[in-house]
């Protein structure tokens, strides 16, 4: 599920791992899942080379991405966050809402959490992007108002404990 234990987080650190977890147990396809905060730096991760051993048993048989998927989603989500919200202030488009990559061996997707933050999945090339997509949204809409400026900075220690 994450980079992270959960021992010593608050309720709603631990509901949100668990979120994540249940995004990338549940939608077929889903190869790596990161949440980045409004200045780029990774909140939450799904990276099968961090997980603990306990939840590594439970992703058992699901596809891994490539080496340090998270990490480098997480790069690449903030670039591409980064670009899209450029682009939205040239084209006088208002606020970027979802960016979706097709690759020949891949998807990115990207979706804008309430408060800045932003949603990254990496998902194989045969995923069914609507449902992909739709599971992002249920995320951004449970997670959207439990992501505040105290839970961020937590789940920002908890990621800088484990390196």
């Amino acid at each position: 599920m994450t980079a992270t234990g959960t021992f010593g987080l608050s309720t709603e650190a631990r509901n949100l791992q668990w979120l994540l977890g249940n995004l990338v147990e549940e939608v077929p396809g889903v190869r790596s899942v990161a949440v980045v905060s409004s200045d780029g730096l990774m909140l939450l991760s799904s990276d099968p080379a961090t997980q603990q051993a306990t939840t590594a048993d439970a992703g058992a048989g699901r596809p891994d991405g490539p080496r340090g998927s998270s990490a480098d989603l997480a790069t690449i989500v903030s670039g591409i966050g980064s670009l899209t919200i450029g682009a939205a202030r040239l084209m006088d488009g208002g606020g970027v809402k979802q960016t979706m990559v097709a690759m020949e061996e891949g998807s990115v997707f990207v979706m804008s959490i309430s408060d800045g933050s932003l949603l990254g999945v990496h998902a194989t090339p045969d995923c069914d992007m609507s449902v992909v997509a739709y599971h992002m949204a249920l995320f951004v809409g449970r997670a959207g108002h439990v992501l505040t400026p105290e839970v961020r900075s937590e789940l920002r220690k908890s990621m800088e404990s484990t390196r």
